[in-house]
């Protein structure tokens, strides 16, 4: 194991070899960083983005390292948050389409009662869906806004009771709600074509 330290003298203590070793089963470098802590985080951000741009190049992509972590999003270990990028509503629309199809194709694992993987996806599924929700309304016309917000809040009511009843787990009531949110769903998706 190597233990690091804010010193400012930089020490590489390695083991005399003719001194018995007080411990014989660890061996063990004692390394001490001279480079202060506010630093240690600059040199890491540089070198993130530094093989962001190799890997960029390697693969002859001509986009710089920024607009390629913000298009997939990144993980702040400060804030210890994924950092979610605003879509388009264009592709926010495209998600909630996917979304649909994805809550189709989930019946299997109700069938066969596999909750914690059911969980797992409307919890996934409903932690980005509200924002995509708000930013597909601005392709709607002003007209059909209250029909739509109507049926978002419906979908997001539905699904958050399909999370409960999935967690308690009651099989009856987990597939009426699964019900009613492929229902809500597939109004919207309707309503952004």
């Amino acid at each position: 194991m190597t233990t690091i330290t804010n010193n400012t003298s930089t020490l590489l203590h390695i083991q005399n070899p003719n001194r018995p070793n007080p411990h014989p089963n660890h061996s063990i470098s004692l390394i001490r960083s001279s480079i202060p802590t506010e630093e240690t985080s600059i040199t890491r951000r540089k070198l993130a983005s530094t093989i962001l741009a190799a890997a960029s190049i390697g693969l002859g992509l001509s986009v710089s390292p920024i607009a390629v972590a913000e298009s997939w999003g990144t993980k702040s270990f400060l804030k210890e948050r994924f950092f979610e990028p605003g879509l388009s509503p264009e592709d926010a629309a495209a998600r909630i389409k996917q979304t649909a199809e994805g809550l189709h194709s989930m019946r299997e694992m109700l069938d066969t009662m596999s909750w914690r993987y059911v969980m797992f996806y409307i919890r996934l599924k409903s932690a980005y869906l509200s924002q995509d929700l708000k930013n597909a309304m601005v392709t709607l016309p002003e007209g059909r806004r209250p029909a739509y917000v109507k049926t978002a809040n419906e979908l997001i009511d539905n699904m958050a009771e399909f999370d409960y009843y999935v967690r308690t787990p009651k099989v009856y009531e987990s597939y009426v709600f699964y019900e009613k949110t492929l229902k809500s769903i597939d109004e919207l998706v309707t309503m952004l074509a």
